[in-house]
Parts: structure tokens; sequence; C-alpha cells
């Protein structure tokens, strides 16, 4: 299963770690996704968000 976004299909981003000694190496900086049970008009659906649309939906009264 992707690590995307249902909601706004926001998927990994790439970076660098950086050491000590300031040498770089790949990385990669996952969503922080959550499963969230949501009811639609014709039934409920387990949905994957990100926390950040997780808090936005509460914040509006989605959820």
């Amino acid at each position: 299963m992707s690590r995307v976004d249902w909601f706004r299909g926001v998927g990994p981003m790439s970076g660098n770690t950086r050491s000590h000694a300031m040498n770089a190496s790949r990385r990669k900086f996952n969503v922080n996704l959550q499963k969230v049970r949501v009811d639609f008009g014709s039934g409920k659906r387990t949905l994957r968000i990100s926390t950040k649309t997780l808090k936005t939906w509460r914040k509006k009264g989605l959820i």
C-alpha cells in the first residue's frame, strides 16, 4: 500500500540526512498517515489520511 494521503495526494518527500561532519546521504521523509473511519452519505469508509488533513477536518467539524 502506498504512503499517500487519500485527500490531498501528498506522498513521501526526499532529502538529505547530515552527519556531524556534514556528509550527505539520501533519506525519505514519510507522511504521517492514520486510518480514520469517515461517514459518507452512502456508508462508512476507512481512509488513510495525514495528520495535517485530520487536524484540519477536526477543526472544521467534518469528523
